[in-house]
């Protein structure tokens, strides 16, 4: 029987960053909006904000668990480097990891249903169901898209444009350019942190026939792609604080946590070193919505 920390640690709560800061950029442009734009509906909700948070943070759990469940009995963490694994390590049983999966799934639909109830958005049900089979599909099924380089596109997607998408619509009513500059921002750094994950795993993966993008592209293809993405997630910061506000790019305080993470893959970082790596981008991630939730609060008040 796997203990309580056991649980927690399968959680990955490394991971967490990537469901928190899409919700709190899509929250950050609704409160920009709002305080610059005459066209502007609505504006923050601290209620629906939470609903949001409490389904991605619930998809992030569930799709931790589910890639848990279906790599383990795959055999693919038989031999890894990264964190622990509640499957591959034998400490939990394949059946209550899945199990755990599918109640985080359910946590995650019950927090959207009552955003459904309280926006009158009835067509974010068809959204959420796609997101969890999204969630489960990526490496369950007998063909898991996740084995054939296409989680980046789960990531950039469901992490990025969706999440951030999704949290300013509620709020603000409407989605709009500033809406998708900012979801690129936070959807490239957290594929940033997929790719240094699959660039960890590429051995063991390529040994257990997952190719993921990191397998095609090689080493050397991998380190270029993530160096690429933070680049896409600067000046998708930029474009955002043009659109909006010019206090927006505190949301360039990514910049300290990103810079570390830039050198130490150009350096050739491999095995645990790129486990500090997955934290550092992760911590750019939160410091980029961050960023982006402080200049929305001074232009509002400076307004």
């Amino acid at each position: 029987m796997a203990t309580a920390a056991e649980w927690i640690e399968g959680a990955r709560p490394r991971t967490f960053p990537a469901a928190f800061s899409p919700v709190i950029a899509g929250s950050a442009i609704a409160q920009v909006e709002s305080a610059t734009s005459t066209r502007a509906t609505g504006g923050f909700d601290p209620l629906l904000a939470l609903l949001a948070l409490v389904v991605s943070l619930a998809l992030q759990i569930g799709v931790n668990y589910a890639n848990d469940y279906s790599d383990g009995i795959r055999g693919t963490d038989d031999d890894r480097v990264g964190p622990f694994r509640l499957v591959g390590s034998g400490a939990a049983r394949p059946g209550h990891v899945k199990v755990a999966a599918f109640l985080a799934f359910g946590v995650a639909a019950a927090a959207g249903v009552g955003i459904v109830l309280l926006t009158g958005l009835w067509w974010l049900l068809i959204i959420g169901v796609v997101c969890i089979l999204a969630a489960w599909f990526y490496t369950g099924g007998e063909h898991p898209y996740g084995y054939a380089a296409l989680g980046e596109v789960f990531v950039f997607v469901f992490f990025g444009l969706v999440a951030v998408g999704g949290t300013t619509l509620i709020q603000l009513g409407s989605l709009t350019w500033s809406t998708l500059t900012a979801a690129i921002a936070i959807g490239a750094l957290a594929c940033a942190i997929l790719v240094a994950n699959n660039l960890r795993d590429i051995h063991g993966d390529r040994a257990a026939g997952k190719y993921t993008l990191a397998t095609r592209l090689g080493r050397k293809g991998t380190r270029a792609f993530f160096v690429q993405l933070c680049v896409l997630a600067l000046l998708a910061v930029i474009s955002t604080a043009l659109l909006t506000s010019l206090w927006l790019l505190l949301g360039l305080i990514m910049l300290v946590h990103a810079a570390i993470a830039v050198r130490l893959i150009i350096s050739g970082a491999v095995g645990k070193d790129l486990i500090r790596v997955l934290k550092v981008t992760g911590l750019a991630e939160l410091a980029c919505a961050i960023g982006l939730a402080l200049g929305a609060l001074i232009t509002t008040f400076a307004g």
